[in-house]
């Protein structure tokens, strides 16, 4: 009896040994081991804690950020996204294109460096794809192309480098790209998707002219300032009539500015810094809440349909002529809090020198064709000189 006892008790042994295995085996060995090799790549910064519960004596769908279906890693968000969390520091593993039902991956702000692993795009099923405000440099890979149902690329506040690829703008599904705050050059591909909602570029080095059909009528956010982009832009605005919100200040854009595009259901419009030029003509009364043309070269007289803007700045242009008075009325009832018309050539403005101006509003009429009627404070990048010289106000004329 005692030699069977032993015997019975080395089966029940070998029995909890087994279970205990498949406890924490029950992921895919490739993913596993995949996840294994991305924990040795990277490593908390100080006072952070995520790989905590990083155990591989333990199942890997319980760590953090790990979350699996059936028996593969499905998503993977490495870092803490709370606010304030140190994040990661380290690489990213090539290891983590083995990980080949993965439809989500980000990494939170941290200070990850290194190049983006050509193995990304293996994950063909990948439809989120974020690793913003890190420091990963290098290009984005044109393999990326392969990443036929990714949706968000997201890969902001980075050191990256080279061109954009063109075979990324073929990707099918996207509907948000987001590459700004990084030091990328070259010229702004088409991109095909027809679910493309938000383009953000803003805060490169990109150059180039932008074709008349390279972005798609679904676009709603498009961001494009701080580039060195140029040529017009007359063409292809007018096919984006869903935007509601359009940043291209800061840029070396030329020809009109379309009138059509301030009946879009745009909350901000932001051309400041260009060199466009023409006058501006809304159809309608703008219902935009912030419209920034200034420092262009438009010229004409001012559109009365832009005094139901609440924030309107033309300054640093060429306009002409007297302000129309649904301007005087509105800065006097507070409906516009900015009107910035400072560094033109307008020849006057029908208000009372004694009117009061609301002290939500700012009203700034220095350096043009006239005696501004009423002193009020302009930014100080305005310059002392109320009026402009005589002789250019006359050479304007001629």
């Amino acid at each position: 009896m005692a030699k069977g006892g032993e015997v019975y008790a080395a089966l029940f042994l070998l029995v909890l040994l087994r279970c205990k295995f498949f406890a924490f085996a029950i992921l895919n060995p490739l993913d596993f081991l995949a996840l294994q090799s991305i924990r040795k790549s990277l490593d908390d910064l100080p006072g952070s804690n995520f790989f905590a519960s990083w155990d591989f004596t333990s199942d890997p769908c319980n760590f953090a950020g790990v979350y699996c279906e059936s028996d593969r890693v499905i998503a993977l968000n490495l870092g803490d996204p709370r606010a304030g969390s140190p994040g990661l520091t380290g690489r990213i593993d090539p290891a983590i294109g083995k990980l080949s039902t993965l439809a989500e991956l980000s990494i939170v702000p941290g200070r990850i460096i290194g190049s983006l692993p050509q193995s990304i795009s293996q994950l063909k099923g990948l439809r989120f794809l974020a690793m913003s405000r890190n420091f990963i440099s290098g290009a984005i890979p044109a393999t990326f192309a392969d990443l036929r149902n990714l949706k968000t690329l997201d890969l902001s506040y980075n050191q990256l480098t080279g061109k954009i690829p063109w075979s990324v703008g073929t990707l099918p599904e996207l509907s948000n790209v987001i590459l700004c705050h990084n030091r990328l050059s070259g010229s702004v591909p088409p991109f095909h998707s027809q679910t493309l909602t938000r383009l953000d570029l803003k805060h490169n080095a990109l150059s180039g002219p932008l074709a008349p059909h390279s972005l798609p009528g679904s676009l709603q956010y498009l961001s494009l300032s701080w580039n060195r982009l140029s040529g017009p832009v007359g063409q292809l605005l007018t096919q984006l009539d869903h935007l509601n919100y359009l940043d291209l200040s800061v840029n070396q854009f030329t020809g009109p500015i379309p009138g059509r595009i301030f009946s879009f259901p745009i909350t901000d419009l932001q051309l400041q810094r260009n060199s466009f030029t023409g006058s501006v003509r809304p159809a309608n009364q703008v219902t935009i809440t912030t419209v920034d043309l200034s420092y262009n070269r438009l010229w004409g007289q001012i559109s009365p349909m832009l005094s139901t803007v609440q924030n309107l700045y033309l300054n640093n242009n060429r306009f002409t002529g007297q302000v129309p008075g649904s301007f005087v009325d509105r800065i006097l009832d507070a409906s516009i809090q900015i009107l910035y018309l400072q560094h033109n050539y307008l020849t006057g403005i029908a208000i009372n020198p004694m009117a009061e101006i609301p002290l939500s509003s700012s009203l700034c009429l220095q350096y043009n064709c006239m005696v501004p009627p009423v002193q009020t404070p302009c930014p100080l990048k305005s310059g002392k000189q109320k009026t402009r010289p005589t002789s250019q106000c006359n050479e304007l004329k001629g």
